[in-house]
């Protein structure tokens, strides 16, 4: 059975925080709100729990997984910024937006786009994911929670235990979440191509 905490999402509580990542330290894998949807993910290092994910979604091997960071700085070890691109990350996070950038050595390479070596990277705008993150001291290796047979991510809470008992070691129940997943723009070009509309306004980007 899935265990599942009840983790304020405006003021989380330090103890379930310190909880929840001693489970995914362990290897296990969680289910977490952030500012666009609800995510699940697992600690970059971990190989198998990357693999479980990858099945309970269904995903290919063509899916570029995300790492939920805190700051720019962590931003900067995982992905290659130059000054254009730090300006634009700058003004966009925290925020709804997954960027794609190239990876640097510091990103396992199971996690890169096996043809273009990119990695998407994001820093949430929500207490509980920046909690956890804070906590860790490392980036949560994460993807949006939309099973196969769905269309939109599951955003409540009681669905996604109802859905995911028993495949998932944590689940945080921090309330009804979006269920728009985050814009996607991909920074390899020489202008910023957007990827996925989704949650993060991106009209600034069409109108350039």
């Amino acid at each position: 059975m899935s265990q599942t905490l009840y983790i304020h999402p405006d003021n989380p509580q330090a103890r379930l925080i310190y909880q929840a990542v001693e489970i995914i330290n362990r290897g296990g894998i969680v289910v977490y709100p952030t500012d666009s949807c609800y995510a699940i993910g697992c600690h970059i290092d971990n190989k198998a729990a990357r693999d479980r994910i990858r099945r309970l979604r269904g995903l290919d091997s063509k899916h570029h997984f995300t790492l939920m960071c805190r700051d720019l700085s962590e931003i900067s070890k995982y992905g290659i910024v130059d000054n254009i691109n730090y300006r634009l990350l700058k003004t966009l996070t925290p925020g709804a937006y997954t960027f794609i950038l190239k990876a640097t050595r510091d990103v396992p390479r199971r996690l890169q786009n096996a043809k273009r070596k990119t990695i998407g990277l994001r820093i949430p705008n929500h207490n509980i994911a920046q909690a956890l993150l804070e906590e860790m001291d490392a980036p949560l290796m994460s993807s949006t929670l939309i099973m196969p047979d769905d269309d939109l991510p599951l955003n409540d809470p009681y669905q996604i235990q109802l859905a995911l008992d028993r495949q998932v070691e944590l689940i945080i129940d921090g309330g009804f979440c979006g269920y728009e997943p985050t814009s996607i723009i991909d920074l390899m070009a020489d202008a910023p191509e957007i990827i996925r509309h989704g949650k993060g306004d991106v009209d600034w980007l069409m109108r350039h």
